[in-house]
């Protein structure tokens, strides 16, 4: 849903205030939004980059998740990108700056997953779906990239929850309801963003409870692959 602009981490903010005239006001206020999870990665330590892509990127997520060279790269594509400005417009002016928050955490969960070498993975214990019916089995492939993918974005959107229900838990419910609305829209059961599984586990943002949000976003994640694969 929220795919991916880069600047080396530990010089993020000083190349983007550098940058901030030739940025555009959306650009600005999603980096403004986004921000504070930035900070958190830095903190932590995550090999996290920002990249801002200068070239028109219609179709393209606003917001996405790259790996290069070890190193996770947050990518802005907003240029060119009417999808840029209208995810904005969908939010409610008071949950902006929190949803903003949730989607780069999102992104987060897709990093730390990578860093973990766990991408694509599935813990102990499961086992892949067979992946298209044996009539056509040059599907199969395909299937089990979506079925891997749905996974992670599943993931993701637990640990951006599990954000939420830390930093900003008066929003928690509202928030939710967006997320869910968000991944509602346009839906075709079982494809690539189709996390409603692992949402519904998390109706009640207690259950994402802990002083990870990874840790937190995991233990959902699992119990939502025993009701799905």
């Amino acid at each position: 849903m929220w795919k991916s602009v880069s600047v080396g981490i530990s010089a993020a903010m000083i190349a983007c205030v550098g940058l901030a005239a030739e940025l555009s006001v959306t650009e600005n206020r999603w980096l403004k939004g986004v921000w504070p999870v930035v900070t958190f990665a830095r903190a932590i330590r995550l090999p996290l980059d920002i990249v801002v892509q200068p070239q028109p990127t219609p179709g393209v997520a606003p917001l996405a998740m790259a790996f290069v060279g070890g190193r996770c790269k947050l990518v802005f594509s907003m240029r060119g990108n009417p999808e840029a400005h209208a995810t904005l417009d969908r939010i409610a002016p008071d949950l902006l700056d929190a949803a903003l928050e949730l989607m780069a955490a999102h992104e987060l969960g897709h990093c730390k997953r990578y860093l973990d070498g766990a991408w694509y993975s599935l813990p102990a214990g499961f086992a892949r779906r067979a992946g298209g019916d044996r009539s056509q089995p040059e599907l199969r492939s395909d299937i089990l990239q979506m079925h891997a993918t749905r996974r992670e974005e599943g993931f993701a959107d637990l640990v951006g929850l599990a954000w939420t229900r830390q930093r900003h838990p008066e929003k928690y419910a509202a928030l939710y309801k967006w997320l869910v609305g968000e991944r509602s829209r346009d839906l075709v059961p079982g494809s690539h963003h189709d996390t409603l599984v692992w949402l519904r586990q998390a109706r009640e943002g207690t259950a994402l409870d802990n002083k990870s949000i990874f840790s937190g976003a995991t233990r959902l994640w699992t119990e939502g692959l025993g009701v799905d694969e």
